[in-house]
């Protein structure tokens, strides 16, 4: 059967140009006037190929691309049309998912070309999974999404701290340019037999480590005679740690020299807990992509079961949600999923422990309790914040000096950055 392809153009000359060409070339085409159109358009069915016109009245381009990677639907090659495109326009969709961009008027071999690659990417190896804009609206994400702009055009290398599983890897993909190489190896043995092996490869493009906790002190050096090359090749390298600097170090498992190096810029990623807000939105998200890919048959949330989601803590962070939105699609005997269905299988996807942690004394005097749970929350963001006290003070919603008041009064002395004295 002949691939599909969706040509969404508000001039109806070059739709029909388009509709021909692409017709005698062999391919099923669907036309579209508007964004509005293509969207229920794409609902009723997925296309093998989208030829996406940017401007456009109502709804332009852009902005439908950024609501189907939101959704979860775009789950197929998009290339891009434009006029008058900018190069801002053309990263922008390309960093939100788009294959393509084809200025007009569109040479026929360059749209045959494109489609060709189009067609041959999304038969090969498309995977949708999910991306940065997946992940959510919470002030956490957000937050997240800004700090990286800033680094995006700096070629330095960057060190993502978090979690295992809480996006590292998405956040790292986000600083990928378009059309370039990726390369994230599996293992890491490469670093002890031969440092260089994978420049070639990167070259141009990003190098992913995805833990530096796990590097033993032959791996460590490969990875300092590795640095010394990449501007040379202009590979930027991005790393990820489920421990912060400050640990590797303090352990001695880590050359403080080489980590240094490594870590010129370091994010924290933040756990799915996090910014529980954004889970029934990514749950939505990878529900509707293993639906897509026909991994589990189809299945609509309910709101009830989205709220149960939130509300549990999600040690694994996303692998963990991944799994359970799967066994609730596989296992579920309706086509809503429910809030019943989540309780059943809450037990596998939470951590009951750290859920019950504080436990009070309700039979202390109204200050000590009181002083319990203030010590237990205070030690819960020096925590999370790997003791940066700067960024404590601002979760909490203290200034710093009556945070530091708080916690000598609470008996609590930070073992982090940033204290009193210190700058």
């Amino acid at each position: 059967m002949s691939q599909e392809i969706l040509v969404v153009d508000d001039e109806v000359g070059i739709r029909e140009l388009l509709s021909e060409i692409l017709t005698d070339e062999g391919y099923r085409v669907r036309l579209a006037p508007n964004a509005l159109q293509a969207r229920e358009s794409r609902r009723m069915a997925r296309p093998d190929l989208v030829l996406l016109d940017i401007w456009m009245p109502e709804m332009d381009g852009v902005t439908l691309l950024k609501e189907w990677a939101a959704t979860g639907m775009l789950t197929m090659p998009v290339v891009m049309m434009s006029g008058h495109g900018t190069i801002e326009t053309a990263v922008e969709a390309t960093r939100i998912g788009a294959f393509d961009f084809l200025e007009k008027p569109i040479a026929l071999p360059r749209l045959l070309a494109t489609v060709e690659r189009a067609l041959a990417k999304g038969l090969s190896d498309f995977r949708p999974g999910l991306n940065l804009a997946h992940l959510g609206k919470s002030p956490a994400m957000m937050e997240l999404r800004k700090r990286l702009d800033l680094v995006v055009n700096r070629p330095v290398p960057v060190l993502f701290v978090g979690e295992s599983g809480c996006g590292a890897e998405i956040a790292a993909r986000y600083l990928h340019r378009h059309n370039t190489p990726w390369v994230a190896p599996a293992d890491n043995a490469w670093l002890v037999d031969n440092p260089y092996a994978l420049l070639a490869d990167s070259q141009d493009g990003v190098l992913f480590i995805s833990e530096l906790a796990g590097l033993d002190r032959g791996a460590q050096r490969g990875l300092t005679q590795l640095l010394g090359k990449l501007e040379r090749h202009n590979v930027r390298l991005i790393c990820a740690s489920t421990r912060t600097p400050a640990q590797l170090v303090g352990d001695d498992s880590y050359d403080p020299e080489i980590l240094a190096r490594l870590s010129q810029v370091v994010m924290p990623i933040p756990a799915l807990r996090d910014h529980a807000e954004d889970i029934p939105e990514i749950a939505t998200v990878i529900l509707q992509q293993m639906i897509e890919g026909k991994e589990v048959p189809l299945r609509v949330w309910s709101v009830a079961a989205l709220n149960a989601l939130r509300a549990l803590n999600w040690p694994g962070n996303l692998p963990a949600l991944a799994n359970a939105v799967r066994t609730l699609a596989l296992t579920s005997l309706d086509g809503e999923l429910g809030v019943a269905d989540v309780q059943r299988i809450a037990p596998q996807f939470t951590r009951p422990a750290q859920a019950a942690k504080v436990v009070m004394e309700f039979d202390r005097p109204l200050r000590e309790a009181r002083d319990q749970f203030e010590q237990a929350y205070f030690e819960y963001h020096i925590r999370r914040e790997s003791g940066n006290m700067s960024r404590v003070a601002e979760r909490v919603g203290l200034e710093r000096t009556h945070l530091y008041r708080k916690l000598k009064q609470l008996g609590i002395r930070p073992s982090g950055r940033d204290e009193p004295g210190e700058r």
